[in-house]
Formats: C-alpha cells, sequence, structure tokens
C-alpha cells in the first residue's frame, strides 16, 4: 500500500509548524524522517495516524484521503506507534498486544491469540506475557507496543523513534525486523547512523519544511549535516554492509 503526503501545512496558535511538505512512501519501502528536534517530524506523523488534521493539504493511502475515512477502516490499513505512549491502566502485556486486534473483529478468538504470540515472538517479549505493562522498563514497554503495531496486521506502519529507550542489540533487531516485514514504513529517527543502515529513502526536515531528500548516500553529506544539524560529519562506510556511517564532531566557532 502506497502512502502520499501531498502538502500538507500544520498550523497552531497560528504559527505554521510544517509547511507544504510533499514526500511518497512507494509499497513496501522503509522511509526515514530526519532532522533536528522540533524541526516538525512528529508533527508531520501525527496528521499521518490522525492525531491532527493538516490545515492544507492531504495524507492518502492509495490515493484516498486517510482523513475522509472511517476510523475503523483506516485501523485495519494503519497502525502507529507515537513517541510518547500513555497507559492509565495496569494491562498485562498480553492484553496490551491484544488491542491490536480491535480493528479485525470479524476474526475468530483463535486467529487473533495466534497473531498476537507471533508478534509476540517476533518482538521478543512472550516471556512478559503475564507482566504489567506499568511496571516494565522503557525498552520492554517500546517493544510491547511495536508487538501491539504488528498484531494489528496493517500495510502502513508510522513509527516516531521507535528506537527511544531500547539497548543497541534492540535497535538494530527492532529495525531490522521492520525493515523486513514487508510493510509499507515511515519512521522518525533521531539516530542518522540506524537511518542510513535500515532505510530505503531519508527526507530531512528543517524549520517545518523538507529540505533534502534520496538515498542515505545521497543526502549524509558534510555540508547539508553541518547546515542543518550544526555539526561536523565525516562519512565513512561500513566494512561489511557498505551502507554510509558517520563520525560526528561539533563545528568550530568561527574565528
Amino acid at each position: 500500500m502506497r502512502l502520499d503526503i501531498d502538502d500538507v501545512t500544520v498550523e497552531a496558535a497560528g504559527i505554521r509548524l510544517v509547511e507544504d511538505v510533499r514526500l511518497a512512501v512507494d509499497s513496501g519501502a522503509f522511509v526515514g524522517l530526519v532532522g533536528p528536534n522540533g524541526s516538525g517530524k512528529s508533527t508531520l506523523l501525527r496528521c499521518v495516524y490522525r492525531a491532527l488534521r493538516p490545515a492544507g493539504g492531504a495524507v492518502r493511502l492509495d490515493g484516498d484521503d486517510l482523513h475522509a475515512m472511517e476510523p475503523r477502516a483506516v485501523a485495519r490499513q494503519l497502525a502507529a506507534l507515537p513517541q510518547e505512549s500513555s497507559a492509565e491502566f495496569d494491562f498485562t502485556v498480553a492484553e496490551v498486544v491484544a488491542m491490536g486486534r480491535l480493528p479485525h473483529r470479524n476474526r475468530t478468538a483463535a486467529e487473533d491469540r495466534a497473531l498476537c504470540a507471533q508478534a509476540m515472538r517476533r518482538t521478543g517479549v512472550t516471556h512478559l506475557a503475564d507482566r504489567g505493562f506499568l511496571a516494565l522498563s522503557g525498552g520492554e514497554k517500546q517493544r510491547v507496543l511495536i508487538a501491539r503495531a504488528l498484531a494489528q496486521q496493517p500495510k502502513v506502519l508510522v513509527l516516531d523513534e521507535p528506537t527511544n529507550h531500547l539497548d543497541i542489540a534492540h535497535q538494530l533487531d527492532v529495525l531490522s525486523l521492520v525493515r523486513g516485514s514487508g510493510l509499507t514504513v515511515l519512521a522518525a529517527l533521531h539516530d542518522l547512523n540506524l537511518a542510513a543502515a535500515h532505510c530505503d529513502v531519508l527526507h530531512v526536515i528543517a524549520g517545518g519544511r523538507i529540505v533534502a531528500s534520496g538515498t542515505p548516500h545521497d543526502v549524509l553529506r558534510p555540508a547539508l549535516l553541518a547546515e542543518v544539524f550544526g555539526v561536523r560529519a565525516h562519512p565513512v562506510r561500513h566494512p561489511e554492509t557498505g551502507a554510509v556511517q558517520l563520525l560526528f564532531d561539533l563545528l568550530q566557532p568561527a574565528e
């Protein structure tokens, strides 16, 4: 399923947070959004998973305006992992993951249980099934929420900083899982090296606008990174995968 963001503008209190953003995520592609804090990444993603309505433009799933669709119809196609997820009640992990099955009420209970068990195995949280969600560590919670999204069986996955709170092994594991899922993925990522290693295409956002788009190799150039992030970058190649990776220094102040 293809995702299109067509000239989306977002305003709050008379201030434009995102302006005329246009990008496409082809079916089965893993596309990353990168940019400094406050650049508009999360705001844009909130429009995609319908937490915000854009002031202008449209978000489309295979050509259909997502904001004109019924919520349950959207939930059958798109799952989201926001940057901050809260829970007021201490559900068990198994119950949290099972919430991903709510849009699919025509399935049998046995099918739902099998899909939830599969999602928990894929994210390595099966052993936590009977634990209370609120008692988990930040990294454990993040993997449970990813399991819930996978149990939803979406065609499109929207992730806002999915590696938050995860140690390096689980960061690599989760992004490899997402990359190999075959889903259409749009993710905001802070770690440029993880983005370079896993994304097919990167869009760099600064000041609410896209300032560069392309493959990681084409986008992650020292001049652009100095301008957008205020750092001096030294690109190197991963010895096994060949993916561009970056070493960083602070920019030296002008004399």
